[in-house]
């Protein structure tokens, strides 16, 4: 995840040329600047950006944002800050803030692991939601995968003592490697034996719902950092 390398680092994911809906372009435009913060490279200061002192919890991936919105509308004590890359997942996740009325979460429209470089300080966060990430199935395309060692490491230093990143997965062999390079992460420490029950913060999504009944696996690994 370096930019070690002259073709510069990879990334996990790909920005599709997806269809952004009128109503998630309007949003898009006229939220953003409400809700949204640019990617800057610079340390961001979150007791400035929500007004207050609270348990701040980062989300890489926010998709559509049903699951951001519902966990940020369940706990009004806590503070969301959503990471998304694509316009109509951007647009529909600023829809839902701004109908429901939120004022407990932010969205940065970058790259993850260059806004957990540049704009999150060390040992500020509570939390770091990561939920159904793309697997990149394909041998050569695993590459790309999100949850890798490097990737962990610049998560976890991060986080502060105690606090949990939480992973989620419907793809059994990312499961496996998620399992196996958060276990090797000296400053990890796992809340399960292996996999973790589904937490109550959680929701479970339709996508999951649907799977579940046709008999796919979903799994979630929740570790804390050591004191």
């Amino acid at each position: 995840m370096s930019g070690e390398h002259t073709h510069g680092p990879i990334r996990s994911y790909v920005l599709r040329q997806g269809r952004v809906s009128n109503a998630q372009r309007r949003a898009h435009d006229t939220l953003l600047p409400r809700y949204g913060i640019p990617y800057a490279v610079a340390p961001l200061d979150l007791d400035t950006v929500f007004a207050r002192r609270a348990p701040r919890i980062l989300e890489i991936g926010c998709g559509m944002g049903e699951t951001t919105v519902a966990i940020a509308a369940a706990h009004p004590e806590q503070d969301y800050l959503g990471i998304e890359v694509h316009t109509p997942g951007v647009g529909s996740l600023l829809k839902q803030i701004d109908e429901l009325g939120l004022t407990n979460v932010r969205v940065i429209q970058h790259d993850a692991v260059a806004v957990l470089q540049h704009m999150i300080t060390p040992a500020s966060l509570d939390g770091l939601h990561v939920y159904f990430p793309d697997p990149w199935p394909k041998k050569r395309q695993q590459k790309r995968r999100l949850i890798q060692p490097a990737f962990v490491a610049l998560a976890v230093s991060r986080l502060k003592p105690g606090a949990y990143l939480h992973a989620a997965t419907d793809w059994r062999e990312y499961a496996e490697q998620m399992l196996t390079v958060l276990g090797a992460e000296p400053a990890l420490a796992n809340t399960a034996q292996a996999y973790a029950e589904r937490p109550a913060w959680r929701p479970q999504t339709k996508f999951e719902t649907r799977g579940l009944k046709l008999g796919h696996g979903v799994w979630d690994l929740v570790f804390r950092k050591r004191p």
